[in-house]
C-alpha cells in the first residue's frame, strides 16, 4: 500500500534552516507529482510546494525564494529545503501525492520556529 514517511522537522530559531524528507513506497514514485502541505491547529491544510514528475516546481507565494522542493527518484524521496524560517512557518508539514481522485498523505513532521 502507499506509504509516505516524513522526517526532518524540529525546533529552529528564526532565520534558521531545516530540510524535510519524505520517503515513499507502494507506488511508482517517478510517475507522480509530489506535494508538500502544512497545517496549523484550527486551520485548513495549505499547499506549500509541488515537484512535478517531469521536474517542474511551484511554490506558494510566502515561501518563494526561501523554500526549495526537490526529488530523488532513485531513492523514492522528496525533499523540502527550508531557509530563512520565520515563526509563521510553524506548522505540521505533510507530503502527499494523488491519482484517480485519491489523495495520500504521510503522518507529518512538526516544524517549530521560535527563539
Amino acid at each position: 500500500q502507499v506509504q509516505l514517511v516524513e522526517s526532518g522537522g524540529g525546533l529552529v530559531q528564526p532565520g534558521g534552516s531545516l530540510r524535510l524528507s519524505c520517503a515513499a513506497s507502494g507506488f511508482t514514485f517517478s510517475m507522480y507529482d509530489m506535494y508538500w502541505y502544512r497545517q496549523v491547529p484550527g486551520k485548513e491544510r495549505e499547499w506549500v510546494a509541488t515537484k512535478g514528475r517531469a521536474g517542474s516546481t511551484h511554490y506558494e507565494d510566502s515561501v518563494k525564494g526561501r523554500f526549495s522542493i526537490s526529488r530523488d527518484n532513485a531513492k523514492n524521496t522528496v525533499y523540502l529545503q527550508m531557509n530563512s524560517l520565520q515563526p509563521e512557518d510553524t506548522a505540521m508539514y505533510y507530503c502527499g501525492t494523488a491519482w484517480n481522485q485519491e489523495s495520500y498523505w504521510g503522518q507529518g513532521t512538526q516544524v517549530t520556529v521560535s527563539s
